[in-house]
């Protein structure tokens, strides 16, 4: 985590002062780029809450603007450049952030965004290079307004919306042209408010999230034993605990950070919760039996990325075959601790068939003829929570959400039934 602390001014010697709001962004843009740290965990660390909250706004502005757009902004920029060799880290960040500001940010004024560029590549030691990005921010100023064509190709549209090609691609080819375009566009923006749900406060959920944590609780009336086997950051978890207040409810998670960041929250939302520190395949024995488990696994994260847009970036098409191998592993590891009774559901946030619809027909294929679990409709969950209307929630009988066609971020859901022995 960042432990950069920013003064209300970064001064450096012999340079212009640099806003801290732009400071922070571009330290924040730095990490992120240069190693594996996430913007989220960033933007709440501890040296955003040295800044004041009108700093902090814009700061995150910055960060997560830059991130969204940092494909097109690229794309804009590249013809510029004199020469083709890649840019300085710190550079091509400082160009963004300038880009960003005066395309997007309509209440920054030109010459801030202009002049707070080049001393942010001044002071990070790249003096030589300001002039150049002095230059190419003045021809970003005179660039006439783009414009949406009516015809468009999937590449254009990838770099309009900023996303790379082989995603945009996908979609069209699985979701169809006008959801890949509304999916793009979702993601360009600022995370919806929920929508879906009149009490939405009171869990502070994204809807998509919210859904298949009700839809879960749904499955299994009457619920007295329950795992929620990659728990963290616990927002599904308070969801089951409001629903079966009777129940015992386990909440493990693998990484011990995460994991004490959950049970704070659930000493405040839910403390009858037990948590344990525990990889979703090696529960330990003694824990027994569930007759409600939800499997909420890692995934690739396709379906958030208006609130996690370096995955962009770093996502790569053969990822998703590695990520499919541990979620087959942890869903048949969690059907062996699915009661005789019981349901389990299986959750993503990813778009993508190969970590959905392809772990389910991998896992049922595997199952033996004697385990007694069944796949199973969530209609009938659905129908308990009266979103029956809402079309497009279900396709086959599993959940599926599209950013932009919903009204939250991109999910799939699926269930399993264990048939009571005979």
């Amino acid at each position: 985590m960042a432990k950069f602390v920013q003064p209300a001014v970064a001064v450096v010697p012999g340079h212009a002062p640099i806003s801290a709001a732009r400071s922070a962004a571009f330290a924040i843009l730095e990490r992120v780029a240069g190693s594996s740290a996430h913007s989220d965990d960033l933007l709440h660390g501890p040296g955003m809450s040295a800044l004041s909250q009108a700093d902090r706004n814009l700061a995150m502005t910055l960060v997560l603007g830059v991130l969204r757009w940092q494909i097109a902004l690229d794309a804009l920029v590249q013809p510029l450049l004199q020469r083709p060799d890649p840019l300085a880290l710190p550079v091509a960040i400082a160009i963004r952030m300038g880009t960003f500001q005066l395309l997007h940010l309509d209440r920054i004024p030109a010459h801030a965004a202009l002049s707070e560029s080049v001393e942010l590549v001044r002071a990070a030691g790249h003096g030589h290079a300001a002039g150049m990005v002095n230059a190419i921010l003045r021809k970003i100023t005179r660039l006439p307004p783009s414009r949406v064509p009516l015809v468009e190709t999937t590449h254009a549209l990838a770099s309009r919306l900023s996303h790379p090609l082989w995603m945009v691609e996908r979609w069209q080819k699985n979701y169809g042209r006008s959801s890949a375009v509304a999916i793009c566009t979702a993601d360009q923006q600022e995370p919806p408010q929920g929508e879906l749900f009149a009490d939405e406060a009171a869990f502070a959920m994204d809807d998509g999230s919210r859904l298949v944590a009700e839809l879960a609780a749904a499955a299994q009336p009457g619920a007295r034993r329950i795992w929620d086997c990659c728990a963290a950051p616990g927002g599904k978890t308070l969801v089951l605990a409001e629903r079966h207040p009777e129940a015992e409810l386990l909440a493990t998670d693998v990484n011990p950070r995460r994991l004490q960041h959950l049970a704070e929250r659930l000493k405040l939302g839910a403390p009858k919760v037990r948590t344990l520190l525990a990889d979703a395949m090696q529960l330990p024995d003694s824990e027994g039996l569930f007759d409600l488990i939800l499997c909420d696994v890692p995934c690739s994260g396709t379906g958030t990325l208006s609130r996690n847009p370096e995955i962009k970036e770093r996502l790569q098409p053969a990822e998703l075959g590695r990520q499919a191998v541990r979620q087959r592993e942890i869903l048949a590891v969690a059907l062996a601790r699915l009661a005789p009774g019981g349901r389990l559901i299986y959750s993503t946030c990813s778009l993508e068939p190969e970590e959905n619809e392809d772990v389910v027909a991998a896992v049922m294929a595997g199952l033996s003829k004697g385990s007694g679990v069944e796949w199973e409709s969530l209609e009938p969950a659905l129908e308990r929570l009266n979103l029956q209307k809402n079309d497009g929630l279900m396709k086959n009988g599993c959940l599926r959400t599209l950013p932009g066609v919903f009204s939250g971020d991109g999910f799939f859901a699926a269930a399993f039934f264990r048939a009571k022995s005979a």
